[in-house]
């Protein structure tokens, strides 16, 4: 089994920041790791597998805190927008999955530069956010956030992050509370990845090579930051994520395309 420290080192980190603030595990490393010279095909899966455990447990640890409270019977609003970013988003990944991989095999460059200019965007998009008083964001209509979910589905898909970002982010501007937004997308985005996964196994079968060489790292990393993350939820102040976050996107993400054309 091959263990690389300094990814463990970063998945701790980046999942610390994605269960604390509804991103930054997929987003902000699958571009990072792009950067260190792996291909989409290892880091995508590996993100994919790491995330519906950390994404369970999250789940687990949420509710059991009472950052959020899931009830099936009777449905609860949380339980309910949680299933419907989940359907939404599983159905966005499959497409995605086998549109880049499989149906008309995407070149890396062109994945590389997706997930780039992705970061950049959601960065720039956090960014705004802050700027924009509450009362403004509340007026955005809940029903887009089917289509949030769906975008947020095929940009998992494709690069393993992005789905956090649109979907915390359109939660909030609909005025849903941020550590139930972030909680959400723990329970929502563990289905996702589930399907995701099933995705990849799929299309193995087609000849296309998946290599899961960093999923001992990721995992190892990301399970030890989902255990610790949902308390310290209730410590570190929302805000201080809020500014980290976007700008490390963006600067990233400005690297990586300067890196794919030089």
């Amino acid at each position: 089994m091959d263990l690389f420290w300094d990814i463990i080192i970063l998945a701790f980190i980046f999942e610390s920041m994605d269960s604390m603030a509804g991103m930054g595990f997929g987003t902000a490393l699958s571009p990072l790791l792009l950067l260190y010279g792996f291909s989409p095909l290892q880091v995508v899966p590996t993100i994919l597998i790491s995330e519906t455990i950390t994404g369970i447990i999250d789940t687990f640890f949420d509710h059991e805190l009472g950052n959020v409270r899931y009830s099936f019977k009777p449905l609860n609003e949380a339980t309910k927008f949680g299933l419907i970013f989940a359907f939404c988003g599983c159905i966005a990944i499959f497409a995605s999955i086998i549109i880049t991989y499989l149906a008309f095999h995407l070149p890396t460059i062109f994945i590389k530069a997706y997930v780039a200019i992705l970061v950049v965007i959601m960065g720039g998009v956090a960014i705004l956010k802050l700027i924009i008083k509450k009362d403004q964001q509340n007026k955005l209509n809940r029903k887009l956030l089917i289509g949030f979910s769906a975008i947020a589905g095929f940009n998992k898909g494709i690069g393993g992050g992005g789905y956090g970002p649109i979907i915390t982010l359109g939660q909030i501007h609909s005025g849903i509370y941020e550590k139930s937004a972030t909680a959400i997308v723990s329970f929502s985005e563990s289905i996702v990845s589930i399907v995701g996964i099933f995705c990849f196994y799929l299309i193995q079968n087609f000849g296309i090579i998946v290599d899961l060489i960093l999923l001992p790292s990721l995992f190892t990393g990301g399970f030890f930051a989902a255990l610790i993350s949902p308390y310290l939820v209730r410590v570190i102040p929302n805000k201080f994520w809020k500014y980290v976050i976007p700008i490390y996107g963006i600067g990233i993400g400005i690297f990586l395309i300067i890196k794919l054309f030089i």
